[in-house]
């Protein structure tokens, strides 16, 4: 995030703080309340996903620092880098093969100190990335060079700070290199969608083809590091530059990017990431969102930190950039420092390893900048200035490298053309006949250990007179160690004790977003039980929705794109453990608490989002007789192949077009299986 991105925080705090005084907003002790006029939202476990992620997350980062603590000599600190770097590129999986850059110049900005030149290049065939390269006049070659690394600023490369770190090298005698990042700048993706459904530039932006891309098996986080591999080699394709003094640096989303460069690419000489570099165990806790660029999938379960990413170009010199007042916790920037100085030292190269914290908020402000130049300095002995010189700040249209300063209107593909091209030549056929569905839906979904025969507790019964009978009793049912999926059973009588034994007939309805709400407006609940008077009738919230639908990240922060749900599933993918595999375990769960008392025959419904859990489950456990789906998603593959879609990021699993799609699983479940809408990929413009 960038300074930016910073403002947009404040002003959406301040607009929920605008809420919560006029009366919109509420909450209280356990529960949570919405408007004034909306009934309550039970909700007795809001921590409980944070608190049982944060464990796991916790996990790895004490495996992280044993692992570094068990270093005692130069050659464990060896072997220690060479680790990591096989480590990351696991992670972040194959780079594509290096296809001509058809790299341009589009025009010239003469200034005294520096020349700009406008340059555009291709990254991967036909996808334009649009650069400013900053040529200092007057100075004899090769010259030390840079490549530039932009934060979430709206308009990229143009962006103040950037410009004046860009002018500032380039006076002081370097070459700089600075390109927009996908979806920012002149690469916006999504311009010519319709603005009600046009993801915001650059968060919004990385988000959404980020997440899309999950389901084909890319990593938007690769993508964006493989433009500045690009970037590096179209630097180093430049006479003036010299290819044994290079550098890279960047704020923020820049300094996320700077920071695994350092990981995936050696010809780096030195680096200055900024405002970024933490611990994920401090950003986890502290509630700090990130894009999908920032969560490498299976990045904790490999007990990988960000201070590895550096240790991979160790010992070569790196400084950290952080700040006092950021949102980064610096605290978090000193962990990663000592951990790189124990590194460094065994490695005999202890003066190559520094942090700098400036004193103010997050940003790429003047004291950290001239903390890299004095840092570059003396790598390069290129200059003596130990202060900025100074810089004019062009307007946007001065640096534009094309004719309407976007990449897309001169013939750029886009990413969402990517992951379409590569869903259409996926959709699981490779994978048929190698080992049966039910086989690579759980390779797919990663489930977690659970309870095979869950204990649970009885809550105290809900008394509504929306619910279609007037009491729910109340059981959270213990899938996994302090992880609970919250069952009502709909009854005419206060029962709070344990569930009365029975062999009749069970209808579970596993919700969308939450079982009290639908049990009050959902159609489809009362139409359930019309069609079965004689049985009883149970809801299940899994985890992270209803009863234990989370309270973190902010207020109201549910269904908003950057908020915890999205938060939730993506730390789950970072312990490579799906969000969704998390609740199929739970439906499975409840399945086996309803056997134990006695319910046989069970008739698994649900609706939205709760049916994948539901029809995953169904797939795993032959016993169930019966399965209907309302509102379920049609395929993955009509997923990746829409350019406009809302479903979230907890929907989804990664690389499951390689393995399987949801038509198969439909038809696995053949009779007894009955679909009411479907949904293709816009859930909200179903039928509900």
């Amino acid at each position: 995030m960038s300074l930016n991105d910073f403002s947009l925080l404040n002003r959406r705090a301040l607009m929920e703080l605008v809420a919560l005084q006029s009366g919109l907003l509420a909450t209280g002790g356990n529960s949570f309340v919405t408007a004034q006029a909306q009934p309550q939202q039970f909700n007795h476990f809001p921590r409980m996903v944070h608190d049982y992620l944060g464990r796991r997350v916790r996990e790895s980062d004490r495996a992280n620092l044993a692992g570094i603590n068990r270093l005692q000599t130069k050659e464990d600190a060896q072997q220690y880098v060479l680790s990591v770097r096989k480590k990351i590129q696991t992670c972040f999986g194959a780079f594509p093969e290096k296809t001509p850059l058809n790299a341009r110049v589009t025009g010239k900005v003469e200034r005294d100190a520096y020349t700009i030149e406008k340059v555009l290049f291709e990254s991967r065939p036909d996808f334009l990335v649009s650069a400013n390269l900053y040529i200092p006049k007057g100075r004899k070659g090769p010259l030390p060079g840079v490549v530039g690394s932009c934060g979430h600023s709206l308009n990229g490369k143009a962006a103040d700070a950037y410009q004046a770190f860009c002018q500032g090298l380039a006076i002081m005698g370097y070459v700089t290199l600075i390109f927009d990042p996908i979806g920012q700048g002149e690469r916006i993706q999504y311009g010519h969608v319709e603005q009600s459904r046009r993801p915001r530039i650059g968060v919004g932006e990385h988000l959404h083809g980020g997440n899309q891309q999950l389901l084909v098996g890319e990593f938007f986080g690769s993508w964006r590091a493989w433009d500045g591999i690009r970037a590096l080699d179209y630097l180093l394709t430049r006479p003036e530059v010299d290819p044994a003094r290079v550098g890279v640096t960047g704020n923020s989303g820049g300094g996320t990017m700077t920071t695994w460069l350092c990981g995936l690419e050696q010809r780096w000489t030195m680096a200055a990431p900024a405002c970024f570099v933490t611990t994920f165990r401090r950003n986890f806790e502290n509630e700090l969102p990130a894009d999908s660029e920032q969560c490498p999938p299976g990045i904790l379960a490999m007990n990988l930190d960000h201070a590895d990413f550096l240790a991979a170009l160790a010992p070569k010199p790196i400084v950290i950039l952080a700040k006092e007042k950021d949102f980064f916790d610096v605290r978090g920037s000193e962990e990663a420092f000592q951990k790189l100085k124990k590194l460094y030292t065994l490695l005999g190269a202890r003066e190559n390893i520094k942090l700098y914290t400036g004193p103010t908020e997050h940003g790429y402000s003047i004291e950290n900048r001239e903390a890299m130049y004095q840092w570059f300095n003396q790598v390069t002995k290129i200059s003596d200035m130990q202060k900025e010189p100074k810089v004019v700040v062009e307007k946007d249209e001065t640096l534009w490298c094309t004719p309407e300063g976007q990449v897309a209107k001169f013939g750029s593909r886009s990413l969402f053309s990517f992951t379409d091209r590569k869903a259409k030549a996926l959709v699981g056929a490779s994978k048929k006949g190698v080992a049966d569905l039910s086989t690579r839906v759980k390779s797919v979904l990663k489930m977690p250990k659970g309870n095979p025969n869950p204990d649970y507790r009885i809550l105290r019964s809900i008394r509504d007179k929306d619910f279609p009978k007037p009491i729910a009793n109340v059981y959270a049912i213990e899938t996994e160690s302090e992880v609970f999926a919250i069952v009502y059973r709909l009854t005419e009588k206060p029962h709070d004790s344990r569930p009365p034994r029975s062999s009749k007939r069970a209808v579970l309805y596993v919700a969308h977003q939450s079982s009290a709400d639908e049990l009050r407006r959902e159609p489809f609940v009362r139409e359930l039980l019309k069609a079965e008077p004689d049985s009883e009738f149970f809801t299940c919230d899994v985890r992270g929705i209803g009863e234990s639908k989370p309270d973190t990240c902010g207020v109201n922060q549910f269904l908003v794109p950057y908020g915890n749900d999205y938060f939730n599933a993506v730390h789950s993918l970072m312990l490579d453990s799906p969000y969704l595999g998390q609740k199929v375990l739970d439906v499975m769960g409840v399945l086996a608490w309803l056997r134990d008392n006695g319910f046989e025959d069970v008739h698994l419904a649900a609706k939205g989002w709760g049916t994948l859990p539901a029809l995953f489950a169904a797939i795993l456990d032959v016993k169930i007789k019966q399965v209907t789906l309302k509102n379920s998603l049609s395929s993955y593959r009509e997923l990746a192949c829409s350019e406009c879609y809302d479903w979230p990021l907890s929907s989804m699993l990664p690389n499951v077009l390689d393995s399987f799609d949801l038509p198969e699983c439909y038809a696995q479940l053949g009779g007894k299986l009955k679909m009411i809408d479907p949904a293709g990929a816009m859930l909200a413009d179903v039928k509900k």
